[in-house]
């Protein structure tokens, strides 16, 4: 049977956070929060895996108490397990120091044959935490999968989405996978699946639990990356539409424009 791991994130709705003018920090307060989408699309994936394959699926998340709820809605679209990763240490904590705490939690369920994750979250960007996290768990690593073709002997053979077309890899196990959106979309709960994740156990892990873990490289004091200041670009002038319906008049509204900007 394998053994999936699906790592998934609670972010704030990035079309609702603002920022402080003054301090340029995101302000998150008051802003409801959801499952990172393109984790939605990682989660798909390894539902249709188990379901082709076999295997047990667990998730993983690390944020506040909260993010209890994001593990809950993947619970009832075909997880089996989840693991909570909370404590005020690992606040602050980027993608080197949260790929290290994310594998030595999941090491305290054992091996993982499959690791699924979204290629990157929708407030952060990197797009870094797939590679870090196949180089932690000493995993090969298939970007871009299009579809699993089969899996089998140790080995997992997918077809993945290039530039100019697609190509069919083959990785040994243990092996992560990030997918494409548009081939793997995030599915519904039926009502009793909805209902049993909200009552589902849910193993919760502080700094405190985790097998071997060193507080030197978790939260900030293991980020090889720090965040002073967040501000918006700055935006140049507004343009302007010039259609008074008369190309010459258009055209002469235009020179007196650029005249006025010593443009001409």
């Amino acid at each position: 049977m394998l053994k999936i791991l699906v790592c998934v994130k609670q972010i704030p709705d990035v079309d609702l956070v603002k920022m402080d003018p003054e301090t340029g920090n995101l302000v998150r307060t008051g802003v409801p929060t959801l499952t990172n989408p393109l984790d939605l699309n990682a989660l798909e994936a390894a539902v249709q895996t188990k379901e082709r394959f076999g295997g047990e699926i667990t998730l993983i998340t690390m944020g506040p108490p909260m993010a209890e709820s994001t593990l809950r809605e993947c619970l009832a679209v075909g997880g089996d397990e989840a693991i909570l990763i909370t404590g005020r240490p690992f606040g602050g904590a980027d993608t080197l120091s949260t790929s290290y705490t994310i594998v030595k939690a999941a090491e305290m369920k054992g091996s993982f044959d499959l690791i699924f994750c979204g290629k990157e979250t929708m407030d952060g960007a990197t797009g870094q935490m797939a590679s870090q996290l196949a180089e932690r768990f000493d995993a090969s690593q298939i970007s871009c999968c299009y579809s699993i073709e089969d899996i089998a002997d140790g080995k997992v053979r997918a077809t993945r989405t290039l530039e100019t077309g697609k190509e069919i890899v083959e990785a040994t196990l243990p092996c992560l996978i990030t997918v494409e959106k548009d081939r793997f979309y995030g599915r519904l709960p039926n009502l009793k699946a909805y209902l049993a994740a909200k009552t589902a156990e849910i193993t919760t892990y502080t700094e405190n639990d985790i097998d071997g873990l060193d507080p030197e490289k978790i939260g900030v004091p293991g980020s090889g990356t720090i965040v002073p200041r967040i501000y918006p670009p700055e935006l140049p002038e507004p343009g302007q539409i010039i259609n008074t319906g008369s190309v010459r008049t258009d055209v002469g509204r235009l020179l007196e424009l650029l005249a006025e900007k010593d443009s001409i």
